[in-house]
């Protein structure tokens, strides 16, 4: 018997007074009052304990500003955009004022990822590594290190057309992105000589084992681009064979830039993929925040310090 229905049948069956079970049961006369006045109201469901929880909290984040995070969820996946909770809160703090309440504080990130659980746009994934276990290595420069690759993309008639990214180890930064329906060695040169001439020679290189980067698997010769950048003194290494996670910051490029490019309308050349690849490189480099820039976009990580050279 809970002690709520001891309190109740002291006073209504036993015909004991409020003040006297009050201080027998070393409660509060008030709360006696209120347990009666309850039983009388609603019956025997006042024997059960009722939740302390405030009906209201000042604290809470109103209905439109969770409506305005669930329409920012789903405008940045429906541009096929990172739409996580720390890039809604950075969308959410670049809304001018007459896009939000007056006089309300952001919410915390916690808080916005329990609304989007809540509201079911998160899936658990229990399965992937904690972020403690992750070993991360990174440049302590900008254009101390370039990753290059190239992934395949397929045009609206079904054709396959390759894409040779450039991105900076440090800042993430997006320094070159260029379809091409084949990407031999003179494109590859040529396209590290237009990310030469717009953002400086880097101290070295990193690139996996493809043909068109290296010539170490097939004999002693060079192909084009370990000839240019040895005359301007870059350092050149290669990922070893069959590991991708040693390039795994331009390959994770890869995957944001195809996510994006699927939302997009198919391009039907290779000149309307690169206008696309264009677009995307100016909002990736000055619009999208990056979890692994603190929240900072490339271009502003890639300004911030000297840059290193050859």
């Amino acid at each position: 018997m809970s002690k709520a229905q001891l309190v109740i049948t002291a006073v209504t069956v036993e015909g004991r007074s409020k003040s006297e079970v009050a201080r027998d049961y070393g409660v509060s006369r008030s709360w006696v009052q209120q347990l009666v006045k309850r039983f009388r109201i609603e019956g025997v469901t006042a024997y059960q304990p009722r939740s302390r929880r405030p009906h209201t909290s000042p604290q809470a984040v109103s209905g439109e500003v969770e409506d305005l995070i669930i329409r920012l969820r789903k405008e940045l996946s429906k541009k096929g955009l990172d739409a996580g909770a720390e890039t809604i809160r950075v969308h959410l703090a670049r809304r001018t004022e007459s896009s939000s309440p007056a006089g309300e504080s952001l919410p915390a990130v916690s808080t916005i990822w329990r609304i989007l659980s809540r509201r079911g746009f998160v899936t658990a994934q229990p399965q992937k590594r904690p972020r403690s276990s992750w070993q991360r290595f990174c440049a302590e420069q900008p254009n101390e290190r370039w990753q290059a690759d190239t992934t395949h993309w397929r045009l609206a008639d079904g054709s396959d057309v390759e894409i040779l990214n450039i991105i900076d180890d440090h800042s993430r930064l997006n320094i070159a992105s260029h379809a091409r329906r084949v990407t031999l060695g003179p494109h590859v040169v040529a396209s590290f000589g237009e990310a030469f001439a717009r953002w400086g020679i880097p101290a070295s290189v990193l690139t996996d084992n493809a043909a068109i980067f290296t010539a170490k698997q097939r004999g002693q010769s060079r192909v084009a681009l370990e000839v240019e950048l040895g005359l301007r003194g870059v350092r050149l290494s290669h990922s070893r064979p069959y590991h991708p996670q040693t390039c795994g910051k331009v390959e994770r490029f890869h995957q944001t830039q195809k996510k994006w490019l699927t939302a997009q309308r198919p391009a039907p050349t290779v000149a309307t993929l690169q206008r696309q690849l264009d677009r995307f490189g100016v909002y990736y480099n000055t619009v999208r925040p990056h979890r692994a820039l603190s929240r900072r976009t490339p271009a502003q990580a890639y300004t911030a310090r000297p840059k290193a050279v050859p």
